[in-house]
């Protein structure tokens, strides 16, 4: 089968399209024919072992110390069941399904857990579509409801409300009962009030945080704030919340954690089978919109990373491993 696999840690560049073996399936597994994947921040940063200062050793022992472990990246994905293990049950040949794997999306075929976060894929969206959701809608819902505990009647100031993490956490807020502010640039404005934002916020144009206007919830998706500046624009009790964090945010958030009042709070996302059939349903109701920046073949996926890579994505960027795969949308 074609993967993008890479043997080096490294710019984009060290990306390749390779024939390499099926994967052969457990007794527990379902191998899935992908149709779509997608690049996230995740895939890039350990491509390239971008890891934090303090984190790189460990980035470095879970990927790999001198050279990857893994070879082909990719943790969202959507497709078709072509082959089951004997012992599964969820599912049959057939079956259309998407959600996260630890790697191996960004190939003609990936094996998965059962167990694993995978649900059947909603009729209404595309695998294009469904591919774009995993990742990014999994972090939001996790950061804002399990670490920041919005609840409704909370106000909730998003930062990079426009990227891969953030279109999702505009929506999921929304629909926790919170009344939202997004914050982007210029460009992206009307794509946060049509996600439902209540408020938009040019930081172009001027800094939240000087307005005098207070939130209980302050998520910043793409590291672009600290604590200090941003503790001013919180309520007594609110909450920041950083998805990218170093030793700094660390030391915050337990020193904050005795002191009380405002308080700094970190985690990892938990990609759980519950979350994404959560997800499912706000997907069917039509309660969740995917949001596409842009699609590649398989061929072009390191194109795809510097897309990525740029910071500068609305949405997910989203790689086709095959021509003409069937049910892709048109509309981002």
């Amino acid at each position: 089968m074609k993967a993008a696999v890479y043997r080096a840690y490294g710019p984009a560049d060290v990306l390749k399209i390779a024939d390499i073996p099926r994967p052969r399936i457990k007794d527990d597994e379902v191998l899935i024919k992908v149709y779509a994947t997608s690049v996230t921040t995740a895939d890039w940063r350990i491509r390239a072992s971008a890891f934090p200062g303090y984190a790189w050793l460990l980035g470095r022992l879970m990927f790999g110390l001198f050279r990857p472990r893994k070879p082909v990246l990719g943790s969202d994905f959507a497709g078709r069941i072509v082959a089951k293990g004997d012992a599964v049950t969820r599912f049959k040949g057939g079956d259309e399904v998407f959600g996260f794997a630890m790697n191996g999306a960004h190939a003609d075929f990936i094996a998965v857990a059962e167990d694993a976060a995978i649900a059947p894929k909603p009729a209404a969206v595309g695998y294009d579509q469904a591919a774009a959701i995993p990742f990014g809608a999994l972090a939001a819902l996790v950061f804002l409801r399990d670490f920041a505990g919005v609840r409704p009647g909370h106000k909730v100031l998003i930062h990079g409300a426009s990227g891969g993490v953030g279109v999702y956490a505009v929506q999921l807020a929304k629909h926790l009962g919170a009344t939202v502010t997004g914050v982007a640039s210029t460009a992206n404005l009307d794509l946060l009030r049509a996600l439902g934002a209540d408020r938009v916020f040019d930081y172009t144009k001027a800094d939240f945080t000087q307005t005098g206007d207070t939130y209980d919830v302050i998520l910043d998706t793409v590291g672009k704030t600290r604590f200090a500046q941003s503790r001013k624009a919180l309520t007594p009790k609110g909450v920041y919340v950083p998805l990218e964090f170093g030793l700094r945010e660390m030391f915050q958030a337990l020193r904050t954690a005795i002191t009380g009042g405002k308080r700094v709070k970190i985690g990892v996302s938990g990609d759980s089978l519950a979350d994404l059939q959560y997800l499912t349903g706000l997907l069917d109701a039509g309660a969740l919109i995917p949001v596409i920046d842009s699609r590649y073949p398989l061929d072009q996926i390191a194109d795809a990373h510097r897309r990525v890579e740029s910071r500068h994505k609305t949405g997910a960027v989203i790689v086709v491993p095959e021509t003409g795969a069937p049910a892709l949308t048109t509309a981002a």
